[in-house]
């Protein structure tokens, strides 16, 4: 963030919040409108079939999901999916008015294609700063 390529970053929330966390200074905005970014986890079946660990792996996964361990993402700037933890955390996160999900927008797939891929959206404003 701090090496001076850009007029402006598009981040994930808690990449912000860990910067700030960390002394780099800098202002940053979340936008009223947003996109719920989840991380997903998954249980490997070849891994745990493998190795017999099917009963620890998916225990891990059920513990990342504890009010504790939600508790613990929070501190690092992840908003809790427990929506008890999400309210009693709430003022250590700027509002959003409206937070969408990637379905809500089509899937990843349709986002991808609309934003991402060659000719569409991020390629036009990247070409019209070459332009300027």
């Amino acid at each position: 963030m701090t090496n001076g390529q850009s007029d402006a970053l598009l981040n994930y929330e808690n990449e912000m919040i860990l910067s700030k966390q960390k002394g780099e200074k800098f202002s940053y905005v979340v936008p009223d409108v947003n996109i719920s970014i989840e991380n997903p986890i998954a249980v490997v079946d070849k891994n745990v079939e493998q190795h017999a660990t099917r009963k620890v792996a998916e225990a891990f996964v059920q513990y990342l999901y504890t009010p504790e361990v939600q508790r613990e993402f929070a501190k690092i700037g992840f908003r809790p999916v427990d929506t008890t933890i999400a309210k009693e955390l709430s003022s250590n996160f700027p509002q959003i008015k409206t937070l969408l999900k990637a379905e809500d927008l089509g899937g990843w797939k349709s986002i991808g294609q609309k934003f991402f891929s060659e000719g569409a959206i991020f390629e036009k404003i990247q070409a019209q700063k070459l332009l300027t």
